[in-house]
């Protein structure tokens, strides 16, 4: 297939940035389409979690989506539009890079989630390493109401829920609530739909107080060694962690606690 006959180009107005220091809030803005993901709004996000993982300024991550809803998955009637199979393969293989960008970025991503969220916006909620929903927020894995088993999605939420509840999201597509979500491990915290934002800021300082490097080298390890074997995942935690002891970051750490003093990592 000729990749560059798919190419779609990123449109800022679709997703906005806005920083408050060293936090960087990233949101879904086709409010209209419940932020569905198109092929232009995925490209978007792409280039902006690539920008992001150069930007050692930013220390964490809020992704959030416009209006009433998070993400209401792919955008149907562009996928319908699709003139072949290929397309449609490409689509999804762009979308699986960009939850793939979120695991590879070196500060952590918090999902805001302000409302609805279904199928592909699901799995941005599952594959995002943490969660703030509003009290109003739903959440479905629901393709298999439609024929369309949520392949995709399954990849991530099967990684959050047991097995058992996330075939059940799976099989059955019905809807679960923000309480459910809470108590089944696909979200952090349940917060009044006016204090999601307030709360998901709350937990991004907590992490933009501990040093970026330490947090870095322990995100990517967490998820590395979820796919390894527990021989392999004790190996690679044992030379992750002398190696993260070596670090000024770590040096400072160990002094202050032995000095009874504040670390000092700016």
């Amino acid at each position: 297939m000729d990749e560059t006959a798919t190419a779609v180009k990123p449109d800022a107005a679709l997703l906005q940035r806005s920083d408050q220091g060293p936090i960087a809030i990233l949101t879904l803005n086709r409010p209209r389409q419940f932020n569905a993901l198109s092929g232009a709004l995925l490209e978007s996000l792409q280039a902006a979690l690539a920008g992001l993982s150069r930007d050692e300024r930013v220390r964490a991550v809020i992704l959030t989506g416009a209006g009433p809803a998070f993400c209401a998955g792919h955008d149907l009637k562009e996928m319908r539009a699709l003139p072949s199979q290929a397309e449609v393969e490409a689509l999804f293989a762009r979308c699986s890079a960009v939850m793939r960008s979120l695991v590879a970025l070196p500060q952590p991503v918090i999902a805001a989630v302000n409302g609805l969220a279904t199928a592909a916006g699901c799995q941005l909620v599952a594959q995002a390493d943490l969660a703030v929903a509003s009290r109003d927020a739903r959440f479905a894995v629901s393709g298999i109401n439609l024929g369309l088993f949520c392949s995709t999605p399954a990849v991530a939420l099967s990684r959050n829920l047991g097995r058992k509840r996330a075939a059940e999201m799976l099989f059955t597509g019905d809807f679960i609530d923000a309480d459910t979500a809470l108590d089944w491990g696909l979200v952090n915290r349940v917060e009044p739909a006016e204090r999601v934002m307030e709360s998901a800021l709350d937990l991004a300082n907590k992490l933009v107080a501990k040093p970026r490097d330490s947090l870095a080298m322990g995100k990517a390890l967490f998820y590395r060694q979820l796919e390894a074997s527990l021989a392999a995942a004790y190996d690679d935690a044992s030379r992750t962690i002398a190696c993260n002891f070596a670090t000024p970051s770590a040096k400072e750490g160990v002094a202050a606690f032995l000095e009874k003093r504040p670390p000092n990592w700016d």
